[in-house]
């Protein structure tokens, strides 16, 4: 990864886990990988007692999308208020993603095409033919689409293609 600086780059605050998760990531999604790493120094151990040498940032990209991974200890936790949509072109890519970022996540936080991962970052992963029939020119079958997304926790492609065809 160049070291380029990015004009807007999300930030993800772990606890510590950030290495483990940023690995977990870049497995997932191609055209990933991780860029620079920064350490923790002596003077932090002093502060908040993170060992020197400890990683503090790594920068990565996902599917080409910068994004940095701090160690910044228990004090910040995620929440849904922010997520990340993966757009995608079909049911296989659907249950790909699903399968991959919900395994030890939080089951109860599945809803709507949305999941949680086992790091508690939020994911909305959705099959972009929804954005057709949502926005389509009739109300009708863009509600049906609607009333049958909000029974799913992930998204079926073939029953909401069914909704839209009443």
């Amino acid at each position: 990864m160049e070291n380029k600086i990015e004009k807007i780059t999300p930030n993800l605050w772990f606890d510590m886990q950030a290495e483990e998760a940023v690995n977990f990531y870049v497995s997932i999604f191609n055209n990933s990988k991780i860029g620079r790493i920064t350490r923790y120094g002596k003077e932090t151990y002093e502060i908040n007692r993170i060992p020197e040498g400890t990683v503090m940032t790594l920068e990565f990209q996902l599917e080409g999308q910068p994004f940095v991974a701090l160690n910044g200890g228990p004090h910040f936790q995620f929440n849904e208020a922010i997520s990340f949509i993966v757009n995608c072109e079909g049911q296989e890519e659907v249950d790909y993603y699903w399968e991959n970022l919900s395994e030890g996540g939080d089951e109860k936080a599945q809803v709507c095409g949305w999941l949680k991962d086992k790091y508690g970052v939020s994911w909305q992963i959705v099959p972009t033919i929804l954005y057709e029939m949502i926005s389509g020119p009739d109300p009708e079958k863009s509600g049906r689409v609607m009333n049958a997304m909000l029974k799913m926790k992930k998204m079926d492609v073939k029953t909401l293609r069914q909704a839209y065809e009443g």
